[in-house]
């Protein structure tokens, strides 16, 4: 089985860690946009162009299932990416996991990129899921840049402006970027202690699995790991290689897609 994450970065790598953690023999294809990152200032129209041709790709190279571990992608292009495959390929899309850190805390930040924070879509999800609770967004300028890059400093000093931006008070914070997973020591470190972290890779993972099962084939493969960089047959960049996420899917590297 051959499953294929899309991102502008390196904010697939918890989910994608996660499906090789839960099912090692997985075939994973990861597309990655270093060409044209970050999306998520980007025109909605030219996000939707650049994930179903990074789809296009996916599918031509044998993937079976399509992952969207990505805010930007799933809010802007997932209905689109649905409709272009129709009900042959399934299709997983990631979700701010607002819900369970509502259902278990009344006071909640919400940290993500400065286009999701100011996007109705996360607005939509507070009312639907957190009305009643306090809720503190909190745009976390710079550190999806800074983790792609590799800039430990710029890392450090944007989670230290995010934090300082963020209620003493709280109890929750949801991580509301892909990227934030891969640096969650350092944000706990960050934080009141007691805070708890929710991110939505656990959840995406098992819901590719969920997908995959329904499909009813055999779900094994050779357990390769692809990677596509901008359309172009390529290695995990080295600040991948920073984070345990990337040095587990470097154990299992090899093939090629164009």
């Amino acid at each position: 089985m051959i499953v294929a994450l899309i991102d502008s970065g390196l904010g697939l790598l918890p989910t994608a860690a996660r499906l090789r953690t839960l099912r090692p023999r997985l075939d994973l294809i990861l597309l990655m946009d270093p060409d044209e990152a970050p999306w998520g200032p980007k025109p909605d129209a030219w996000v939707v162009g650049r994930v179903l041709a990074a789809v296009d790709r996916a599918v031509a190279a044998g993937a079976e299932v399509i992952v969207l571990p990505c805010n930007t992608a799933s809010v802007t292009a997932l209905a689109h990416v649905r409709a272009h495959l129709g009900a042959g390929v399934p299709v997983v899309g990631t979700v701010p996991a607002i819900k369970p850190a509502a259902a278990e805390s009344e006071r909640i930040a919400i940290w993500a990129t400065a286009a999701t924070t100011a996007s109705s879509y996360q607005a939509r999800l507070v009312e639907e899921f957190a009305a009643g609770r306090t809720v503190t967004p909190v745009a976390c300028h710079g550190v999806a840049d800074a983790i792609d890059r590799g800039d430990t400093d710029g890392v450090s000093a944007a989670i230290r402006a995010a934090a300082a931006s963020t209620p003493e008070d709280v109890e929750s914070v949801v991580l509301g970027c892909t990227h934030y997973p891969l640096v969650v020591d350092e944000i706990l470190a960050s934080l009141p202690a007691g805070t708890r972290l929710y991110d939505s890779a656990e959840a995406v993972a098992r819901q590719t699995l969920r997908r995959i099962d329904e499909l009813g084939g055999p779900d094994g493969g050779s357990g390769s790991v692809t990677v596509s960089l901008s359309g172009r047959a390529g290695d995990l960049p080295a600040s991948a290689l920073a984070h345990r996420e990337g040095a587990l899917l470097t154990n299992h590297r090899c093939g090629i897609i164009r």
